[in-house]
C-alpha cells in the first residue's frame, strides 16, 4: 500500500528523534510520578493539578475542570500553511485494584493502582505538549491536547465532548494511543475501521418462589430458571449474529441461593455484551430481554432487567489510521513492527470522540517478558517498559507535522 502521507523532505527525522529521546528521563520522571498517586474516574484531583502545574511552568495555554478533573492545552504552530486543528487525547485515571509490585514506585493510595498505562498516557501526552511547545516553529495549525478523565468507568470522553472540547476552535482529526501489553515493546497496532468493540453491561434479578429441596413442586426455583437463561443468552451469537461479524455475550456473575437444602427465591447476574458492528446497537438489548421474559414466563417467575448502552464501538478512520501508520513505520526500528489488522473486544471511551470527528486510536506495544513486564493489563502486578514513552512521543510528533504538512 502506498502511503498517502509521503515523508515531505523538510522534515528531518533525526532532528526529531533525537529531541524526543532526550525526554526520556523526564518521561520516566512524571510517569513514575503519576504512578504513585494513582486516582479513580472523577477523581484525579492530584493528576490534574500536576498536569497543570506543568502546562503552567511551559507557558501553555490550558484550561482546568472540564467535566470535572478534565483539562485541554491548545497549542498553535507558528509555521504558515494551515488553520486546522488536530486532537491528542490521553485518559488519566487508575483502577481499584491493590498493586502487587515491589518497586520505588509503587501505588502510595490503598486500593488503587495505574494497572493499565494511564499514567503512561498521561506522560506521553505531557511530552509531546513540551516537545512541541519548544519546536512551533516546525508545525502549521493548532493542537489540542486532551486529558480525559474517567475512562475506566463511569465515562469521561462523552462529558468532554458534550462541555465542548472539540470546539472553539472546531477540531478537524482526533488521535490518541494505548500502550499495550499484548503486544511487545517495538510493535504497533493500528487498523482502519473497528479497533475496540462496543461495551454494553446487564444485571438481572430473577423472581421466584422460594421453599424446601425436597418439595420443589411448590416453588419456582429461581437457580434452575437462572441457569437456563445463561445457557439461551449463549445461543444469541450463535444464531442471530452473522458469522462474518465479532460478538460476544458474557454472564460473568451468578448468585443465588444460601444452602443445600434450600430452593432459592431469589437469584442475580451480571454481564457484558461486546460487538464492533454499530448497527447492532439496541439488537442486543432487545435480543436479551426477549429471551429472559420468555424463559421466566415459562417458569412462572418474574425479573428486573437493567441494561446499560456504556460504550460505542472504536471505528478509525482510514486516512488517520494511514498517517499513524505511515508514521509508525519511521519510528519503530524493532524487526516485529506494525500490525495492521490488530482488534480486541475490549472497550473505550475514545469511541465518543470518534464519532464526533474522524480519527485513529491504535496499539503502541509495552510489553517485555526479558524484564518481567508483560502481566496483562488490570492484573496487580501491570507494568510496562517505558522506553515505550519516547516512542509515543515520537509518533505524535510525526503525526502532527504530518497532518499540518
Amino acid at each position: 500500500m502506498v502511503s498517502t502521507f509521503p515523508n515531505p523532505a523538510s522534515i528531518d527525522l533525526s532532528r526529531v528523534r533525537l529531541a524526543v529521546r532526550s525526554l526520556q528521563p523526564q518521561l520516566v520522571e512524571w510517569r513514575r510520578r503519576l504512578h504513585q498517586k494513582p486516582e479513580l474516574g472523577f477523581k484525579e484531583k492530584l493528576t490534574a493539578e500536576f498536569i497543570s502545574q506543568k502546562l503552567q511552568e511551559w507557558g501553555i495555554d490550558h484550561q482546568n475542570g472540564i467535566a470535572q478533573t478534565g483539562i485541554v492545552a491548545t497549542i498553535k504552530g507558528s509555521k504558515p500553511g494551515t488553520e486546522k486543528v488536530l486532537a491528542i487525547r490521553a485518559d488519566m485515571d487508575a483502577l481499584p485494584i491493590q498493586e502487587l509490585n515491589e518497586v520505588p514506585y509503587c501505588s502510595q493510595h490503598n486500593g488503587v493502582m495505574h494497572a493499565c498505562g494511564h499514567d503512561g498516557h498521561t506522560a506521553i501526552a505531557l511530552g509531546t505538549a513540551y516537545y512541541l511547545n519548544q519546536h512551533r516553529e516546525d508545525f502549521a495549525g493548532t493542537v489540542k491536547i486532551i486529558f480525559q478523565p474517567a475512562e475506566e468507568g463511569p465515562g469521561g470522553a462523552k462529558p468532554m465532548v458534550e462541555a465542548g472540547v472539540l470546539k472553539n476552535p472546531d477540531v478537524d482529526a482526533i488521535i490518541g494511543l494505548h500502550l499495550w501489553n499484548n503486544l511487545p515493546l517495538g510493535m504497533v497496532g493500528v487498523r482502519s475501521g473497528a479497533l475496540m468493540a462496543a461495551v454494553e453491561l446487564f444485571d438481572c434479578t430473577i423472581f421466584g418462589k422460594g421453599g424446601h429441596g425436597a418439595i420443589p413442586h411448590q416453588t419456582v426455583d429461581s437457580i434452575v430458571v437462572a441457569a437456563q437463561i445463561v445457557n439461551a443468552l449463549q445461543t444469541i451469537v450463535a444464531r442471530n449474529v452473522n458469522p462474518i461479524d465479532s460478538a460476544v455475550v458474557t454472564v460473568g456473575a451468578l448468585h443465588a441461593g444460601t444452602t443445600h437444602n434450600v430452593i432459592a427465591d431469589t437469584g442475580s447476574m451480571k454481564g457484558t455484551v461486546r460487538y464492533f458492528n454499530p448497527a447492532y446497537k439496541g439488537f442486543f438489548k432487545q435480543r436479551i430481554e426477549q429471551t429472559i421474559a420468555g424463559i421466566c414466563q415459562s417458569h412462572g417467575a418474574k425479573y428486573d432487567l437493567r441494561y446499560q448502552e456504556l460504550y460505542p464501538p472504536v471505528i478509525n478512520d482510514a486516512t488517520m489510521a494511514e498517517l499513524v501508520r505511515s508514521q509508525a513505520i519511521e519510528v519503530i526500528e524493532t524487526p516485529v513492527g506494525i500490525v495492521p489488522e490488530c482488534q480486541t473486544m475490549g472497550g473505550e471511551d475514545m469511541s465518543f470522540f470518534l464519532e464526533e470527528v474522524p480519527g485513529c486510536y491504535f496499539f503502541l506495544g509495552s510489553a517485555n517478558p526479558e524484564k518481567d513486564l508483560a502481566y496483562p493489563h488490570h492484573h496487580p502486578r501491570f507494568d510496562f517498559d517505558e522506553t515505550a514513552l519516547a516512542m509515543g512521543v515520537e509518533i505524535f510528533v510525526r503525526c502532527v507535522e504530518k497532518f499540518f504538512s
